[in-house]
């Protein structure tokens, strides 16, 4: 396992501009998280450009896609950038890649036999079992999973979900759930920034919400922009003692790392709270 030793990282999700994320990401390296993530949303990674660029300027963080979406970029472009980078920066490099959803690919067919074969032309250009994880949540993936790559990266999920995960990978695979934070002790301040990070598009999309649904949560939950309850377990708020705490439940249902989202009404205020949950987190 050994990709990412810290039990916390920071997601940096592609809301923000490349020059903020980079920022943040040479914050995060100063303050000891274990890892960002390189959120990518509907984009392709291209020659992973930018996690070169956040590799050249950190010293010790490990700097992970999530996620190379497999309908948009080839394996044999993406193996051909992993190897340009992985001889500069060894174990600092992690490929997070999923299948995406179907709402956003046209061709969208078949996604367990796409991912299959994705991984095994990625075994083909040379690309290690342990550089790379999948962005799993049904025990299909999962099992996959662990098969075949570090781990999973499970996003939008709660630690009922992470309970599940590490049951299907078994000891021994990187599990590391997102999580959204928002340092705010006002629920409804907290809820009007964290909904709509929530809602759009994730409510709108089926395999997200049917896993939510598998774990615990009821139609009416997930209608519309999503209940309080729901939101509140998806985006964490309060203090910081009180988000620590929160973010500690997906480490105790066995998740070895969480990539917290840290969302806020500006980069700034994103890189300050950033700062502050390191102070209880690290």
């Amino acid at each position: 396992m050994a990709i990412v030793v810290k039990q916390f990282g920071l997601f940096l999700a592609p809301h923000r501009d490349d020059v903020t994320r980079k920022e943040q990401a040479i914050a995060a390296d100063e303050l000891g998280y274990g890892a960002v993530w390189l959120g990518t949303g509907s984009n392709s990674v291209g020659d992973l450009a930018l996690v070169e660029d956040i590799l050249a300027a950190t010293e010790r963080i490990t700097v992970a896609t999530a996620i190379v979406n497999m309908w948009l970029d080839e394996p044999e472009t993406l193996a051909e950038s992993y190897h340009r980078l992985a001889g500069r920066y060894g174990r600092r490099l992690l490929l997070g890649i999923g299948v995406g959803h179907p709402e956003s690919v046209t061709e969208y067919r078949s996604p367990y036999a796409k991912v299959v074969d994705y991984l095994d032309r990625l075994d083909a250009a040379g690309v290690p079992a342990e550089a790379r994880m999948l962005a799993a949540l049904g025990d299909r993936v999962l099992e996959l999973a662990a098969e075949r790559t570090a781990g999973a990266l499970p996003y939008l999920v709660p630690p009922a979900h992470t309970r599940r995960a590490r049951a299907i990978l078994g000891a021994g695979k990187l599990l590391a759930p997102e999580q959204k934070v928002v340092v705010d002790e006002d629920p409804v301040a907290a809820r009007a920034i964290g909904r709509p990070y929530v809602q759009t598009p994730y409510l709108g999309l089926r395999n997200y919400v049917n896993n939510l649904l598998r774990h615990g949560y009821t139609e009416a939950d997930v209608d519309g922009g999503g209940s309080d309850r729901l939101i509140d377990d998806l985006v964490l708020h309060g203090t910081r003692e009180t988000i620590a705490k929160g973010l500690r439940s997906h480490v105790d249902a066995g998740a070895d790392h969480v990539a917290v989202q840290v969302l806020g009404p500006s980069p700034e205020a994103e890189l300050v709270n950033q700062r502050r949950l390191a102070e209880v987190l690290l």
